[in-house]
């Protein structure tokens, strides 16, 4: 059941980052937003479990899931620009 709250979040975190993601305007597509929103999830998951915030077995919270897709979209949209 964890694995799919944290696609859940990741989905509305994708959506909320790209809105707030400065330079994220140019077209990429509904599909790939909400997959990287969901890769943020699990690394806003992934980081808070190495760092110490979250439990073994702990997911991150909806403002864990944002900046996790936030960083994801920040990441994705350096490297497509360079590949351009």
């Amino acid at each position: 059941m964890g694995i799919i709250w944290t696609i859940i979040i990741g989905f509305v975190a994708g959506v909320i980052a790209k809105f707030i993601t400065p330079g994220s305007n140019e077209p990429s597509g509904f599909i790939l937003t909400v997959l990287l929103g969901i890769a943020g999830a699990f690394l806003a998951t992934y980081l808070g479990q190495a760092i110490g915030w979250y439990g073994p077995n702990d997911q991150a919270g909806f403002i864990g899931a944002i900046v996790g897709a936030v960083i994801v979209l920040l990441i994705w949209g350096a490297v497509v620009k360079k590949r351009a």
